[in-house]
């Protein structure tokens, strides 16, 4: 049989088989062992390509306890380089001891176990010559992969969900020895995942907390002299592909990573009680690193973190982080006068100490950057709320926006008039509409039905600015401040749960016509915030970094290119001044390092780190001294 849809559906023998592919042609090269750990969603094809060259680009055999034949039309057809995909999908144990199953197994160059119940895997397989097969196939040297929970059954222990659910982090960490909590041992025995459990969906679904619930509950169940359990998560269109030898990489599609959950403080954890631990050391997996399996550490993480567990609650050390900008200007020395010097200083000062107050409490990096840029905003030294630029017409028209990178989910407003805060503004439009910009009388509108202060429009305006405007009308020039010549406000921040956010507020250029819109509120120009990979907010000539999308170039830098932060902000502010923009930007690293990376411009710039005290600079040969990476 080639096609799957000619394939009879076998219910009297507790499967469901389906055949792409010639089951019968020679397979091209020798298989190789490995293991593939897929977090869920949808597959990142290149590490499947690493598992299908593996297998020798011979025959897959897929087992699933749930579905149809889809994943083998998608590894046939759309990935290729396999000969045939034979797909099994169990509804009954008795399927475990059918002689067709076993013999496809036996004969299989690659094993992948799709997503659905992994309880289901359990009940079918546990105990049966399924689960020899498959943990002699691995021992043979050929490659096992798995997706969601294809990829939790993989360790020596495993979350079995046997209660029917699904538990959450919160749930968990309350009652971590309870009967919720199924962790489960005897399925596997695989090369490198001894006092493992892993986990998936990761990221997205919240899931640190309860897999340092399982990690405890297997500890507790821990008989031998063996090291200590620990966890590994896998965030989704991400996987975890480890070659015979022990050694792991990480494969992404969305700059995702894997977590390493090492063991934990020892601690005494009662029954029907909720979790105390004084520490867990969490190490952050990105493309840019490698593991070693056979000693769990980690070469080049992308982010080493510290929690702790009171009374159920998953709490982060003190590692977060803030960096700020305040405009850009061709800004000299002689340029300011010692007491222009010193306001700017202060006014940087006291922003970065709203937004340290807020990060120190153990709040959000959301809160930090949102409660950072009104205090910009209120200070009329900057381009931002009060202090904002005329336009032609002699009007004050302000932009926002705010990024969060947990979530990915976004808010801005362009041209709006009476809203006091429009940073505020932008955030309510994140989190109270289904948009991401609103703009002029219609962000008006929202603002005031959303209840966020109002204030008439002369609250935004200064004689200084006023008198820039005059000067613009006679020459369309004289009035552009070299010292401020680029006034937009910023800042990026990453919190104790490693949760990162961008944000950027402005009144934009003087004597700007026709509604002009600069980069300040479009999202993957002037803002971009991503977990585990990072936060950017930028300052210039808006123009050009919406032609390069600055923001998601940086990130994607980071990401993609596997650059450092530093290397990322220079290069994305290089390409900007390669076709005449002009400008900084701020960046962080999901570590928490702060960049500035300036264009021949100085940029109003501060950081603050729970490592590190609060520090300002303003020209161009001044160094703020990156804060040391938090650690453990």
């Amino acid at each position: 049989m080639t096609d799957s849809a000619a394939n009879a559906v076998q219910a009297q023998q507790g499967y469901a088989e389906y055949v792409v592919g010639n089951p019968r042609a020679k397979r091209p090269h020798k298989p190789s062992g490995g293991l593939m750990l897929m977090g869920g969603g949808e597959w990142d094809y290149d590490a499947f390509r690493w598992f299908i060259n593996r297998a020798g680009g011979g025959h897959i055999v897929v087992l699933r306890a749930s579905g149809e034949g889809q994943n083998g039309e998608e590894i046939y057809h759309t990935i290729g380089g396999v000969q045939s995909v034979r797909t099994f999908v169990f509804n009954d144990r008795k399927a475990s001891t059918d002689k067709n199953v076993l013999a496809a197994i036996k004969a299989a160059d690659g094993l992948f176990l799709g997503g659905g119940d992994q309880a289901n895997y359990v009940r079918y397989w546990k105990g049966t010559a399924v689960a020899d097969l498959i943990n002699r196939h691995v021992a043979a040297g050929k490659p096992l992969g798995g997706t969601s929970a294809g990829l939790a059954v993989q360790g020596e222990y495993l979350y079995g969900a046997m209660d029917g659910g699904s538990i959450t982090s919160e749930e968990a960490l309350a009652d971590p020895l309870g009967s919720k909590v199924t962790i489960e041992t005897g399925l596997f025995r695989l090369p490198y995942m001894d006092h493992i459990i892993t986990d998936s969906h990761f990221s997205a679904r919240d899931r640190l907390g309860r897999l340092i619930a399982f990690v405890t509950k297997a500890n507790s169940m821990n008989r031998t002299s063996s090291p200590s359990v620990t966890g590994i998560g896998v965030d989704e269109e991400t996987a975890l592909v480890i070659d015979d030898k022990g050694f792991g990489r990480i494969f992404s599609m969305n700059g995702g990573s894997a977590w390493l959950v090492s063991p934990v403080s020892p601690a005494a954890p009662r029954e029907d009680a909720p979790l105390d631990l004084a520490k867990v050391r969490v190490t952050g997996i990105s493309v840019r690193s490698s593991i070693d399996m056979k000693r769990l550490t980690v070469a080049n993480p992308s982010f080493t973190r510290s929690f702790r567990v009171e009374g159920g609650k998953l709490v982060g050390d003190q590692q977060w982080s803030l960096a700020i900008h305040g405009g850009a200007g061709t800004i000299d020395r002689k340029d300011l006068t010692p007491q222009k010097d010193a306001a700017y200083r202060k006014g940087l000062d006291e922003a970065l100490a709203a937004g340290e107050a807020v990060l120190r409490q153990g709040g959000s990096a959301l809160d930090a950057v949102e409660k950072t840029v009104r205090v910009l905003e209120d200070n009329p030294l900057f381009n931002a709320g009060r202090g904002a630029v005329f336009t032609a017409e002699g009007k004050n028209e302000l932009d926002a926006s705010i990024m969060d990178g947990k979530t990915r989910k976004a808010g801005a407003v362009a041209g709006v008039t009476r809203t006091r805060h429009p940073i505020s503004l932008a955030r309510t439009v994140m989190e109270k509409s289904r948009h991401v910009m609103l703009a002029r009388d219609g962000a008006d509108r929202f603002s005031v039905e959303q209840g966020l202060e109002q204030v008439n429009p002369s609250w935004f305006r200064t004689d200084e600015r006023w008198q820039q405007l005059q000067k613009w009308k006679k020459d369309n020039r004289a009035s552009l401040d070299p010292t401020h010549l680029f006034g937009t406000v910023g800042a990026v921040a990453i919190d104790n749960m490693g949760n990162m956010a961008a944000a950027t507020s402005t009144g934009g250029m003087t004597g700007k016509r026709w509604g002009r819109i600069g980069d300040s509120p479009v999202i993957g120009a002037g803002t971009y915030a991503r977990n585990g990979v990072c936060a950017t907010s930028a300052t210039g000539s808006g123009e050009y970094f919406i032609r390069e999308s600055a923001g998601r170039q940086l990130c994607d830098r980071v990401m993609w290119r596997r650059q450092d932060i530093d290397s990322a902000g220079y290069d994305t502010i290089m390409a900007i001044g390669t076709i005449g923009g002009d400008g900084g930007l701020i960046a962080m690293d999901a570590a928490g390092r702060p960049a500035f990376a300036i264009n021949d411009l100085g940029m109003y710039r501060g950081a603050v780190s729970a490592t590190s005290p609060r520090r300002t600079a303003i020209y161009a040969d001044e160094k703020i001294t990156p804060a040391p990476a938090p650690r453990p």
